[in-house]
């Protein structure tokens, strides 16, 4: 029993031992990783055997060149895998380490999940590793001039297995932002620029180059719908032009041979050309209401598929003009049951 005891207990010990790290960055990065150095400067000695890689791209946009006195300045911090940024099965949960070196205050919106980094009350990070990998923080500068403000960023990107392993991803940023005066005003608008800084993977991401094949598929691709959509409308130009030109021939060749429409009685015209009427002006004033509201007509409707489904056909153009052509068609027939009703009956149509 003593043994058994014994090697439940060695067992336990080794579980534990293994889930400390773990255990230890739950919470976010700690400010000192497990060589006694800086997590944000040196890095993290258990994510990816203590090394950086390229696969986490980490990136920080709208830093200034130049602070001013005082002044508040909105970072957005992204970390991910960047095989999943260009559409791999990669890491989705990602985490981020923040100094200014004790320069300046970070504040943050309590929403997003971060806090005031363990052991440094200058620093911030995660509180919660997010799948998102985004996180939206505010730096405001120092009242009095304190020189050269440089910052530190890690990030991480983790499978969520739940322990540090070999395939959770870390990498390391840094950069500088120049003291009040540094950059005169006026000087190419220079005080005014951000900049987005970034590192990780600039060949699958920012510098990936389309293959003279893709390329070429792309460029037959956008041919066969310039083809297509330029077929269509000839094609429903044709059709309505001819439809048009064979009732314009119809009503040349009636007045020239003195020919019309089959006498209608009135009982029966009368109501028949009402209802052409009304389908004819419910048809026009449908139309001009699509026309003027920019009516964007697809099918199917994206109401009943993803918002940003893309196998959709606008259909906008051609509904548009069918039902005017079929208000069109209503008026026309409107006018041939009048010209029926007063043609005068001929002897079948009085016997």
């Amino acid at each position: 029993m003593a043994s058994i005891n014994s090697k439940a207990l060695v067992v336990l010990l080794i579980i534990g031992m293994a889930a400390i790290p773990a255990l230890g960055n739950s919470g976010g990065p700690p400010y000192l990783n497990q060589d006694g150095d800086p997590t944000v400067k040196y890095g993290c000695s258990c994510h990816n055997n203590g090394a950086a890689s390229e696969r986490a791209v980490v990136m920080i946009t709208s830093v200034p060149i130049m602070y001013e006195l005082g002044e508040s300045y909105e970072f957005t911090i992204k970390v991910a895998d960047s095989l999943t940024l260009s559409g791999g099965n990669g890491n989705s949960k990602a985490g981020f380490l923040l100094s200014s070196d004790s320069i300046g205050v970070f504040s943050w919106n309590e929403e997003q999940e971060i806090r005031i980094a363990a052991d440094s009350e200058a620093d911030i990070s995660h509180s919660e590793t997010d799948s998102d990998g985004v996180w939206i923080v505010t730096w405001t500068a120092p009242s009095n001039d304190s020189g050269t403000v440089n910052f530190w960023l890690a990030g991480n990107s983790v499978d969520g297995g739940g322990i540090p392993d070999a395939e959770d991803y870390w990498n390391l940023l840094a950069f500088s932002i120049s003291p009040p005066g540094t950059i005169a005003e006026g000087e190419d608008d220079a005080t005014l620029s951000t900049r987005t800084i970034s590192v990780g993977d600039y060949d699958s991401l920012f510098l990936l180059e389309e293959t003279d094949a893709e390329k070429e598929a792309k460029r037959q691709e956008a041919l066969s719908m310039k083809i297509y959509e330029q077929g269509s409308m000839f094609y429903w130009f044709s059709l309505t032009a001819l439809i048009i030109g064979a009732l314009v021939q119809r009503e040349i060749l009636e007045r020239k041979y003195d020919d019309g429409p089959e006498y209608l009685a009135s009982e029966l015209a009368y109501p028949q050309a009402l209802r052409q009427l009304f389908f004819s002006l419910v048809s026009f004033v449908i139309a001009v209401r699509w026309l003027a509201e920019d009516a964007v007509l697809e099918f199917p409707p994206r109401a009943i598929l993803d918002p940003e489904a893309q196998n959709v056909t606008d259909l906008t153009s051609f509904v548009i003009g069918f039902t005017f052509l079929l208000s069109g068609w209503f008026a026309y027939g409107f006018y041939r049951t009048i010209l029926a009703a007063r043609a005068k009956p001929k002897v079948k149509d009085l016997l």
